[in-house]
């Protein structure tokens, strides 16, 4: 794929339909992109809710995410500044415990030219188990815990994140580390690119 401008690649990615036969709620790519975005959030899937509504993190887990980048939804659905890729842009449905993976199709094909296109992203928030192993590869530690806790190994350019589902409430309670080691980081490498971006 040679290089698109950044409309005619969220046309293209608005209308795949490359694993439409593994979907079972159809397809319906979720992603929020500008060419002058500095921060990409990358993600999982989209949720039922967000597949609904078509607006990324539109749910509990993102009014969470909000509170610890401090920032509002304004500013969070700002696409000039704040850019969201998930891995998989289509909702894959429900699994036994959960929703089931990202399709393995989306990022391979989708993420680089889309990085491309954004040149001015300084900090990748990688969200979760998949997001940090495709971006990370061989440098992702062997389990979430241990690569979020690791997460000054990734900076300036990756920041490793859990995912803020309220589903996730006892790993939140069993690391306290977090919040008072890893959340005043994040806020202090967010501030910047919001007071700065135009």
């Amino acid at each position: 794929m040679g290089k698109l401008e950044l409309p005619a690649l969220l046309t293209d990615i608005s209308t795949c339909r490359r694993c439409e036969a593994n979907l079972p709620h159809g397809p319906r790519p979720v992603v929020q992109a500008g060419a002058t975005a500095r921060l990409l959030i990358v993600g999982q899937a989209p949720g039922r809710k967000v597949h609904d509504t078509g607006i990324p993190w539109n749910d509990p887990s993102g009014d969470r995410l909000r509170e610890w980048l401090n920032l509002s939804r304004d500013s969070f659905y700002d696409a000039s500044r704040v850019a969201i890729v998930p891995t998989g842009f289509c909702y894959p449905g429900k699994g036994r415990s959960g929703d089931l993976p990202p399709r393995p199709e989306c990022a391979p094909t989708w993420h680089a030219p889309l990085l491309q296109a954004m040149p001015d992203v300084q900090l990748v928030l990688l969200i979760g188990r998949y997001a940090q192993e495709y971006y990370l590869r061989e440098n992702a530690r062997s389990t979430l815990t241990d690569t979020v806790a690791a997460f000054r190994d990734y900076l300036p350019r990756y920041l490793p994140l859990p995912h803020p589902s309220p589903r996730n409430r006892y790993w939140f309670k069993m690391n306290p580390w977090f919040e008072l080691e890893v959340l005043p980081i994040l806020r202090e490498r967010i501030e910047p690119l919001f007071k700065t971006a135009q």
